[in-house]
């Protein structure tokens, strides 16, 4: 089983053991491979810093103050993001979102909390 584990996600096949879960160091993904089901439609569950499952049209709380790359601006904790939208992206930033005074930006779901 060891030998031909490889990441659901990315497809990475540096995936190591974590206890019951399996982890991926290129994209961070977790996994159980004990689990039979998977989505049906291929999308992935993003869950927010507490665990919570997040889906498309939710708000989320931005959790701590956060640098945007580029800019001189930040983004501070407890920041309310309304209508995020969920997107399939390799780099970790699953969010899609717009914050007023900063504009269109891309949020890691791990820096959120489900409002």
């Amino acid at each position: 089983m060891e030998a031909d584990m490889t990441c659901p996600q990315c497809g990475c096949e540096h995936v190591y053991p974590d206890g019951s879960l399996w982890n991926c160091p290129e994209c961070g993904f977790e996994w159980n491979p004990e689990d039979a089901g998977t989505p049906t439609d291929g999308a992935v569950e993003v869950r927010d810093a507490n665990g919570n499952v997040l889906a498309d049209g939710d708000s989320v709380t931005v959790i701590k103050d956060l640098k945007i790359k580029g800019a001189s601006s930040v983004i501070k904790g407890g920041t309310k993001v309304r209508g995020i939208r969920l997107i399939d992206a390799m780099d970790g930033h699953n969010i899609a979102c717009k914050i007023s005074g900063v504009g269109a930006i891309n949020l890691k779901s791990e820096f959120v909390k489900k409002a």
